[in-house]
């Protein structure tokens, strides 16, 4: 296996947050190895993935069921609006930690548990303003694009297929994402303007599922589980925002 030079793997986080998911470890082209560990390695990171969409589910569920959540946010007092970014920026700020030690376990899984807490946290206080048909629909059309995308990859993976080549203008795609957020926030164009966020953002993103998918199957070092788990929940959590934007 021949190493290859570290990658920047930038991902968008919610409400507009610019989340990297990617670190600075060698990538290794996967050539001659033992199927079996590839395939262990796989399905490792698809049970990490699990639990962390299990825990999310669970905390969205509360903050919805639980009214006084919502209506609190919903307000718009300063004591709303300061605990509101506190919750966007712990993310941001478990994550510099959970990079940097990716590797160390047992750390890197109590690191990462606590990142998936943090942001799960962002995700029940973004969606739980919603409709609960809404939340539905956004969450069923996710599932069919995720378990679509990721047939689709292994499928083309197992065909010789590289999708490496989508890395820059997936890199590209997520500051005109975030530029664009930025003059959403500044000069709000309604939801129109959301509209047309939700339907980029859903490219994007799906793009990004298959980018790191193959990633997964193809690149991946076996002590990358914590970095490979991350940019696919990633992934997937900004294509269900997406689909919110476009729901509701």
């Amino acid at each position: 296996m021949s190493k290859a030079d570290a990658q920047l793997d930038p991902e968008m986080g919610v409400a507009g947050e610019k989340v990297v998911a990617a670190a600075e470890a060698p990538r290794k082209v996967v050539q001659e190895e033992d199927p079996r560990l590839r395939w262990a390695f796989v399905r490792k990171v698809y049970c990490i993935l699990a639990l962390q969409f299990a825990a999310t589910a669970a905390i969205a569920v509360v903050a919805w069921v639980v009214r006084p959540i919502p209506l609190f946010f919903a307000t718009g007092s300063v004591a709303a609006w300061l605990v509101f970014v506190a919750i966007l920026l712990c993310p941001l700020i478990v994550m510099w930690p959970m990079l940097k030690y990716r590797e160390r376990h047992p750390v890197n899984l109590l690191l990462l548990g606590l990142f998936t807490l943090c942001e799960s946290v962002t995700i029940a206080v973004c969606s739980s303003t919603f409709f609960g048909k809404v939340i539905l629909q956004a969450t069923i059309l996710t599932a069919v694009a995720v378990i679509g995308l990721t047939i689709f990859t292994f499928w083309a993976a197992h065909r010789g297929h590289d999708f490496s080549f989508m890395d820059p203008f997936l890199t590209t795609s997520i500051f005109v994402l975030l530029a664009y957020l930025i003059i959403q926030i500044c000069f709000p164009l309604g939801s129109a303007g959301m509209t047309i966020y939700g339907l980029i953002a859903t490219m994007v993103f799906s793009a990004f599922v298959i980018f790191d998918t193959h990633q997964l199957i193809k690149r991946h070092t076996y002590n990358e589980y914590v970095v490979a788990a991350i940019s696919l929940y990633l992934d997937v959590i900004n294509l269900f925002m997406a689909q919110l934007s476009l729901s509701a």
